[in-house]
């Protein structure tokens, strides 16, 4: 099977009938995604603007971490089921579609910062944690999560008005 195939399979498929066929189904899954991702990227400003040093420098970075990261990885979650949802009801579409390839690019890019940090620049985290100054590289995770979800938000928002 083809990826064309699989892609028109997926069409197929009683979930992405119901949400094509239904007069209200998709319009309200696109409104729980919309704010999903609202959350999704209004608590990661909180965190990045955090890391840049913008807002909130007094408070730890791993406190705060602790205090969202669960809500954060909730409406992910949330956000990516929807979203492949409405994937779903045309993914031939999506997929020539190039605002929603940039998208899917740039979420991948947002996940390898998130790996990074985690993996790597947080793993001397308690040594700046407390009052010291953020070191470079946090703030350039931060700086980067920031301009990689505010173009995630531009391209999503760009595929409605250019899907064929």
């Amino acid at each position: 099977m083809d990826f064309t195939s699989l892609l028109e399979a997926l069409k197929e498929t009683p979930f992405a009938t119901a949400l094509r066929e239904a007069d209200t189904l998709f319009p309200w899954t696109e409104s729980i995604h919309v704010l999903s991702i609202t959350i999704v990227v209004g608590v990661i400003s909180i965190v990045d603007l955090r890391l840049m040093g913008v807002i909130a420098h007094k408070k730890e970075i791993r406190s705060l971490l602790s205090q969202v990261l669960p809500l954060t990885w909730g409406a992910f979650v949330v956000a990516a089921i929807t979203g492949s949802l409405m994937f779903s009801t045309n993914p031939t579409g999506y997929v020539d579609n190039w605002p929603f390839r940039i998208k899917i690019g740039l979420l991948v890019l947002a996940a390898a910062n998130v790996a990074v940090f985690h993996l790597i620049t947080s793993r001397k985290l308690h040594l700046w944690d407390a009052g010291q100054p953020t070191p470079p590289a946090a703030r350039l995770a931060g700086a980067t999560s920031l301009g990689l979800w505010i173009a995630i938000v531009f391209f999503g928002r760009f595929i409605g008005f250019t899907l064929v």
